[in-house]
């Protein structure tokens, strides 16, 4: 990819107030080349990653003007996330809606996190939005960490540390609001016997070709990797109602397989709201990773480390010297540090219209816009890393039977 390249490839608009709102192509575009490098699963992504193309890929549902709206109408207040595009794509939102609006009938949110690693600041982003929704909605939310999905997927954790990744996210998790008495932290290896038998009933009604088209899974494909999607889909019909999984949109395929089996096995078919991935640092596609320690923010670096990683990362939108810049402006549809305060670190919109603004126009510098996300990250850490040490004291009332053993 040149560097000139726009490294999220969704649009952004530059006309009234929707200058940094996602924009999905007029036209839908085709994927007529399959074997063009571009590939997007739960565990592998390939390529540039292109939104509009994925909604074509996926066979998702663009979020629409109208949908959003009436999000808003109905939550009684609006959110920067959908204002901007962030959760750009959806699989029955209108459903959930009638059925709740209509009918009075609430769902359940549910997503999650497989424990790989430390917890990083684009997990945080479906997290967030989830606790919006819980609030505003006033419904019951469960949480997955799958830990034995890494221990399948990553050939060098052992399950003793997946296990600890998965108690640790959970804190950040902790950290964002959620309280026990309608929030509940699942661990897979450890509420195997709540899983197994909802996870039965949805591994009888697939099979290895299902799983084969849709993940790429080959001969040499572990047994656990295969099964794995049963145990996703199980949280899905913990409760009789309608269920709703803020997500990004790289796990998209597993529910895809989930809501084939539903009507099967006589349940709704999950709902789903997608967001799109926040970059690694670099800027080079695809997502963050906490597998990569330059190119990602943790949850629990402490400021220093922010300030050297952004100043030294983080991909610029700028021009080669200062009078350039003065003269021909910045791009802030490629500068990292701008994406991110969009995507996270910047919920208010005159402030980020007058970054964007000013960069674009060569009045701020890239160093003055690295030095504005260093601060907004670490103010939020700041607060973040307080409120997941006190986290640590009521971890086990929000597991699912209370008990970290």
């Amino acid at each position: 990819m040149q560097l000139g390249e726009n490294i999220l490839t969704h649009k952004i608009q530059h006309k009234s107030e929707d200058f940094f709102k996602y924009e999905a192509s007029a036209k839908p575009m085709q994927d007529d080349n399959p074997d063009d490098g571009f590939v997007v699963t739960p565990w592998n992504i390939q390529g540039e990653i292109d939104y509009d193309r994925l909604i074509q890929k996926f066979g998702t549902q663009k979020m629409t003007d109208s949908l959003h709206s009436r999000i808003t109408r109905i939550a009684g207040e609006d959110h920067f996330m959908l204002r901007r595009g962030i959760f750009f794509s959806h699989r029955d939102m209108d459903r959930i809606l009638d059925e709740y609006e209509d009918k009075g009938r609430k769902f359940f949110l549910y997503t999650g996190r497989g424990p790989s690693g430390h917890t990083h600041i684009g997990h945080l982003v479906p997290w967030v939005f989830a606790k919006w929704l819980q609030d505003r909605f006033g419904v019951k939310m469960y949480f997955q960490l799958t830990d034995d999905e890494k221990f399948y997927a990553k050939s060098g954790l052992s399950m003793e540390e997946t296990r600890g990744f998965a108690l640790e996210n959970a804190l950040d998790f902790i950290a964002l609001g959620f309280k026990p008495d309608n929030t509940k932290i699942i661990i897979d290896t450890r509420d195997i016997s709540t899983l197994y038998p909802i996870a039965a009933r949805v591994a009888k009604q697939l099979n290895f070709s299902n799983t084969k088209a849709v993940f790429g899974f080959t001969g040499e494909t572990n047994l656990g990797m295969i099964f794995y999607t049963s145990l996703q889909s199980a949280p899905c019909f913990l409760e009789d109602a309608p269920v709703l999984i803020p997500l990004g949109v790289d796990q998209d395929p597993h529910f895809r397989l989930t809501r084939d089996v539903a009507p099967k096995i006589g349940r709704p078919k999950p709902a789903l709201l997608h967001n799109i991935m926040i970059p690694a640092l670099e800027g080079t596609g695809g997502k963050m990773s906490a597998s990569s320690q330059n190119g990602t923010i943790y949850t629990t670096d402490a400021p220093n480390q922010v300030k050297k990683k952004i100043n030294k990362y983080a991909f610029s939108g700028g021009q080669p010297d200062i009078e350039q810049h003065r003269r021909l402006g910045g791009n802030p549809d490629i500068d990292v540090s701008y994406q991110y305060l969009r995507i996270f670190f910047e919920p208010d919109d005159s402030k980020l219209r007058a970054i964007h603004d000013d960069y674009r126009s060569g009045r701020m510098l890239t160093g003055e816009l690295k030095a504005i996300l260093i601060e907004r990250i670490n103010e939020f850490l700041h607060e973040h890393q307080a409120r997941r040490e006190k986290a640590r004291d009521h971890l086990e009332d929000f597991l699912l039977d209370g008990d970290t053993r």
